[in-house]
């Protein structure tokens, strides 16, 4: 982060285009714009851009005075999912005898456009602007066909024709993006479907973000992306099977066949707490294991030849997720450091309504498991999988 005496010279700058001044502590929509138009780097500055509240327009300390409370809302903008991708930031507090001063440090995205509420903003000199046509074409054609991420990379021996295009049209896109922008769409679906990272126009191929939501086939490309479960009639793999179902598909058609089956293996009964109340328990928590599971979705490794294996058994489910911790993620952080090995399948499922905030999947699922009187997760991390244990309540 910046020393006293950088944010100082930030606040004195008055011409560069990669810095944003505001004294109001309320607008979170202006926040939140400032923080796309950065990270889109339109400009190409490769630098970050610096949002500063309490400072006027002229660069001049306003007085405000920070509290804890206004900091920790800043935070939540990161992981809300109101800016697709997740923008990547520091946020500090400096004291000055002027008044306080908190300043946004915002890196250029590595997968342009980035959207707020569905809108492409950029800088265009010192104020922000919705991107056009051409400019979000720059933004996409910045992005490298060599991405990190596996879900960003090029599925190379996939076309368009490998793509449901109406489940794109009617399903994901009015969801995606705001729908004045869309209104005045008139590009072609290859450069819509760029936009939101799942075509390469380099390689005119989908990337396998898009054969993983969109593909007609993703088992085609990607023959380990399914779920394998099995519910057995007792505590070890030598059980009697009672059931085997594979769950595969468009990442929608799986999320929806994983809800029905949530919903077939969660057994709920009323508890008598006393004479005159009753509680209603069940043997596994829905929500807790809804999230797991959909955790399982997102975090997997798509390169590696196993499923998501799903087992129920008399006294519990196991969810094994090919992968281990990612990125910045370790024994020792989790599940309080996050990191997303699949960004793109992240946004998503934030934009398809699986997922409401991230990196909360855990916590929650915890918490609902607490509620529900259930025992405590259990996590055991591996380098090749992961293994979560949800034991059914007493």
């Amino acid at each position: 982060m910046l020393t006293e005496q950088e944010v100082l010279q930030l606040c004195s700058d008055l011409e560069s285009d990669r810095i944003e001044r505001t004294i109001s502590t309320k607008d979170t929509d202006k926040f939140c714009e400032a923080i796309t138009a950065f990270s889109n780097d339109l400009p190409d500055h490769r630098k970050p851009g610096y949002l500063l509240i309490g400072v006027k327009d002229s660069g001049e300390l306003s007085g405000l005075q920070i509290d804890d409370k206004f900091l920790a809302s800043l935070g939540g903008i990161r992981s809300d999912g109101n800016i697709q991708p997740m923008p990547s930031l520091n946020i500090g507090k400096f004291s000055f005898p002027g008044g306080d001063v908190v300043v946004i440090e915002v890196f250029p995205s590595e997968m342009p456009p980035v959207r707020y509420k569905g809108r492409t903003l950029i800088r265009v000199g010192p104020r922000k602007a919705t991107a056009t046509e051409s400019e979000e074409r720059r933004l996409t054609e910045k992005r490298d066909s060599h991405a990190r991420t596996f879900d960003a990379r090029p599925c190379k021996d996939a076309s368009l024709r490998d793509l449901a295009l109406d489940l794109f049209k009617l399903t994901y896109l009015p969801n995606a993006v705001a729908s004045e922008i869309l209104e005045e769409n008139h590009r072609d679906l290859d450069v819509q479907l760029a936009s939101l990272r799942f075509y390469d126009p380099r390689t005119n191929c989908p990337t396998h973000a898009g054969i993983m939501l969109f593909g007609k086939n993703p088992l085609r490309f990607l023959p380990s992306a399914y779920i394998q479960f099995l519910h057995l009639d007792g505590d070890t793999l030598a059980s009697d099977v009672l059931q085997e179902h594979r769950i595969s598909g468009d990442l929608l058609s799986v999320l929806r066949e994983m809800d029905l089956l949530v919903d077939s293996i969660v057994i709920e009964k009323p508890v008598e707490i006393t004479t005159l109340r009753e509680i209603t328990v069940a043997n596994y928590p829905k929500r807790a294991l809804r999230e797991l599971l959909m955790n399982a979705i997102l975090h997997r490794d798509y390169e590696s030849p196993s499923p998501i294996r799903f087992y129920q058994f008399s006294d519990r489910i196991e969810i094994q997720n090919p992968g281990g911790l990612y990125g910045d993620a370790s024994k020792d952080n989790f599940p309080n450091v996050n990191a997303y090995r699949n960004p793109i399948l992240a946004e998503a499922m934030r934009v398809l309504g699986y997922v409401n905030a991230y990196g909360r999947g855990v916590i929650v699922a915890r918490s609902a498991a607490a509620k529900n009187g259930s025992p405590d997760l259990e996590f055991h991390f591996e380098t090749s999988h992961t293994l979560v244990i949800l034991r059914s309540r007493p």
